[in-house]
């Protein structure tokens, strides 16, 4: 997608297809305000002022399972890079749901770890969600008393990490470390947890 158009235009197809607003955000890989902003201007038909924000389609690595392996060897790495600089050692990778998920399924069997999932408010969020928290997959690795680290496909507002980071906290687990693929916000870390990204997107906007 090259156009605010065909965003637009995806954007209503996944809200006619169920989706929520959190989750089409969460899809087309924008921030919650931006991806209202492109189904309330859908239904205008006119232009509103947009909010500053950055698409990002990763699409090419995401459809091949052997890019998706070479990116979580590097956002490995990355992560031992950290740790090294902490001494810290992890026990369970957390994937954020969805995107976080196969990337964070490949780390941990390159490091040995336990994995888990969480999934954040994001998804269904709506008015009557606000204030709700995430949940960690009832299915996958406990966290409780555990080294953990997340992972992320794309860092937009720092919200979904922060909510995260916090939840695991509440539960007696310890953050040690984030890696993402995409940072837009250029963030040295979320809450005190140290954050590492492939690439780090950064806004100039012309100053007149």
């Amino acid at each position: 997608m090259k156009t605010i158009d065909e965003l637009i235009k995806k954007a209503v197809e996944l809200q006619a297809a169920g989706l929520l607003t959190g989750q089409i955000a969460d899809e087309l890989n924008v921030s919650r305000e931006t991806a209202t902003w492109l189904l309330v201007n859908a239904k205008k038909g006119d232009v509103m002022q947009a909010p500053k924000d950055i698409y990002i389609d990763w699409s090419n690595i995401g459809r091949s399972s052997v890019r998706q392996k070479l990116i979580a060897n590097a956002l490995t790495d990355m992560l031992l890079e950290s740790l090294e600089k902490t001494n810290q050692n992890i026990d369970v990778v957390v994937g954020i749901a969805l995107s976080g998920i196969p990337l964070a399924n490949m780390i941990a069997e390159e490091l040995g770890c336990e994995f888990s999932t969480y999934h954040p408010n994001k998804q269904r969020w709506e008015q009557e969600s606000v204030g709700m928290k995430g949940t960690l997959s009832q299915n996958f690795a406990k966290v409780e008393g555990k080294n953990c680290v997340l992972i992320d496909d794309v860092v937009t507002s720092g919200t979904t990490l922060t909510e995260a980071v916090s939840m695991l906290e509440e539960i007696g687990a310890k953050p040690v470390a984030i890696a993402v693929l995409v940072d837009k916000k250029c963030m040295d870390n979320i809450q005190g947890v140290p954050l590492n990204s492939l690439l780090r997107v950064t806004r100039v906007d012309k100053i007149e």
